[in-house]
């Protein structure tokens, strides 16, 4: 079955709002076996509504309407889907009842307009709201094709998707079918690197009508790092999760180290596991990143178990003086290595790390924008530090900064050797 969605309102046009509900639809589309083609968004004009929906409908079995069926004047979802059907609207009293009870139950009166939302297109069917919310969903029959039109409020959406959208959606399908997916998070390699890696593995899986064939795609994340996600379709969630095993595997053995975490698994989790696992403490001192790594530390949850705490030494005297950096210059990795042991013996912890270098826009002690110098000091050896030149603006530069010497971390606990990133 195809699926499109039609995002509605102005402000998403207007980039006054991310459309992040459509994003959550087409996963959990995907993950019921629906296969969305297309996603369009269109602003609050019943002409321009109506032209998108009949598009829609041209090329897709269902299409999934999300936002304008509030209360208000340009909440006009419902007339234009009155208008493709080629119906009245009608009142539901049922849902008009409903309405009137929530406002009653909270001790307001109801404003005349909140019963807009009771109006429904002649042969459709209301979907209630199980949250405290006022509008319903839509199901609109529409010939062979059918019309969902859900509310723009992210958790009334939710609700209203779960627990009768994706149902019907899947009952009208009649096919059993899932698609999973699984997502690598990588850090050490650039995105077209990766593609690169990964050519000769994507053309042995464009094999035209191979069942269950994985798909791979690629996505930059900046601080999370750049993702390979693989996608399976398969009769059943058991043969998807063996499928992504299988090219999981095969995956970590073209990657190697540069794969981190899965899914949610971020940077600071595979850190924080590695720091369990040996039961060491950590400390951190920052320049460039100005306390963005000890921001990322603090939210695995439990870190007050292995996190000590950190040191903002900005300023480049109170590197001399509160980490006994020696005099001189500052953007190097012999101040870094000492930026580490400097935190490692005020903070009492197991492991130091240090960071310093030029976030930008300008040059700094003969450093372009960019360069930034790491360390880990751990054990009885010298301290571990690496070089990298990250690209972007000031923000970019400091973010990247932050993962890489996380990452750095990382190779140390693991005994992998440190990877410099030039650009």
């Amino acid at each position: 079955m195809r699926c499109e969605i039609v995002a509605v309102g102005t402000e998403l046009l207007l980039g006054q709002i991310v459309d992040t509900n459509g994003a959550w639809m087409g996963e959990q589309l995907a993950l019921a076996g629906i296969d969305v083609t297309h996603r369009q968004t269109v602003g609050d004009n019943l002409d321009r509504i109506v032209e998108a929906v009949r598009l829609a409908l041209s090329r897709a079995d269902a299409v999934v309407l999300c936002g304008g069926l509030g209360p208000t004047q340009d909440d006009i979802t419902r007339d234009a889907i009155a208008a493709v059907m080629g119906v009245e609207l009608v009142a539901d009293e049922e849902v008009a009842e409903r309405i009137r009870g929530l406002f009653g139950s909270r001790g307001r009166t109801m404003p005349a307009n909140n019963l807009r939302q009771a109006l429904v297109p002649a042969g459709a069917t209301a979907i209630a709201d199980p949250q405290p919310g006022t509008a319903p969903g839509l199901i609109c029959p529409v010939g062979d094709k059918v019309l969902y039109a859900v509310p723009g409020v992210p958790y009334e959406m939710r609700e209203i998707m779960t627990g009768a959208v994706l149902p019907d959606l899947s009952r009208r399908a009649g096919q059993v079918a899932v698609i999973r997916s699984r997502t690598l998070r990588t850090w050490g390699d650039s995105e077209s690197g990766l593609a690169e890696r990964l050519a000769d593995r994507m053309v042995e899986l464009d094999v035209p009508g191979a069942e269950g064939a994985p798909t791979l795609a690629f996505l930059a994340s900046g601080i999370e790092g750049i993702k390979v996600r693989i996608t399976v379709k398969a009769r059943d969630v058991a043969t998807a999760v063996r499928l992504l095993d299988a090219e999981e595997k095969v995956l970590r053995g073209i990657l190697g180290d540069i794969v981190f975490g899965v899914d949610d698994e971020s940077m600071e989790h595979a850190v924080a596991k590695l720091l369990e696992e040996r039961h060491l403490t950590l400390s951190v001192a920052e320049s460039l990143t100005g306390g963005l790594v000890a921001a990322r530390l603090v939210n695995v949850p439990g870190a007050s178990d292995w996190f000590r705490g950190g040191v903002v030494a900005y300023a480049t005297n109170l590197k001399f003086k509160l980490l006994d950096v020696p005099e001189g210059p500052v953007v190097t990795d012999d101040a870094a290595a000492a930026m580490a042991e400097g935190v490692r013996r005020v903070m009492d912890a197991d492991v130091g790390l240090g960071i310093t270098g030029v976030a930008g826009p300008d040059s700094q002690e003969g450093q372009r924008p960019g360069t930034v110098f790491m360390a880990v000091a751990m054990g009885e050896d010298d301290p571990v530090t690496t070089m990298v030149r990250l690209p972007g603006d000031r923000q970019r530069v400091r973010q990247f900064a932050c993962i890489s010497l996380l990452d750095l971390l990382r190779r140390r606990l693991s005994g992998e050797p440190p990877r410099p990133r030039i650009l």
